[in-house]
């Protein structure tokens, strides 16, 4: 028979807490979104346009971040490299684990927007008297983030949902701060239900503030 008794003043007076906790996850979410939209730029470049051992390199990382299983990537940071005397703190451990992930998965996604654009393009900024980085950051890139655009809001939920597993590495983003209090007041259900709340209302902020940026970039 269910006879469970819910308790929800514990968690309203650790609301506080829960929400600071959510803070952190969009930081470390929002970080890796940005080192991994640098180094996916970067591994998307080499892949198409260098040869030899840099651009093996890149292919590794993307190979390896797309199909391995992102807590496999968060054990390497935390345990794999602390085996061998490289220790970091859990928050630099899940955020470069994030980071890698992304780096991996948005380097196909901005692979996929360079081919995407007309090599004709190119060649007329040149033509024009741009140098090739002018080219690129002024007209190829521009309309490859466009390209992309969806895509990248679907990797930023990514990042903050997987973020919970920081937890496992004693990280106490919202999911480990939730763990946290539920074994010290033994209240689990209440705390982890409200917890669900707060990564919907995360992520439902994302989305509605995804489509007003949307909006605006791209009225024309």
């Amino acid at each position: 028979m269910f006879d469970y008794n819910f308790h929800w003043r514990p968690v309203m007076k650790s609301l506080p807490d829960l929400l600071e906790a959510g803070l952190v996850t969009l930081q470390v979410a929002a970080l890796s979104m940005i080192i991994g939209i640098v180094i996916g730029l970067a591994l998307a470049l080499i892949r198409m346009h260098m040869r030899g051992p840099v651009k093996w390199l890149a292919s590794a990382w993307v190979e390896l971040a797309r199909n391995t299983p992102a807590l496999f990537q968060l054990f390497f940071f935390g345990f794999g490299l602390g085996a061998v005397g490289i220790h970091m703190s859990p928050y630099v451990i899940v955020l470069s684990a994030l980071s890698f992930n992304c780096a991996g998965y948005l380097a196909e996604n901005f692979r996929g927007g360079f081919q995407a654009i007309p090599d004709t393009q190119l060649r007329a900024a040149r033509s024009l008297g741009m140098t090739v980085w002018q080219s690129y950051t002024r007209v190829i890139i521009p309309q490859v983030f466009r390209i992309v655009y969806h895509p990248l809001t679907n990797q930023i939920v990514w990042a903050v949902l997987m973020s919970s597993l920081g937890m496992l590495v004693g990280f106490r983003e919202l999911s480990g701060e939730t763990q946290a209090l539920a074994s010290r007041t033994y209240r689990i259900f209440e705390y982890f239900a409200v917890t669900a709340v707060i990564y919907y209302v995360i992520v439902k902020i994302i989305l509605g503030a995804s489509r007003l940026l949307a909006a605006r970039l791209f009225r024309y």
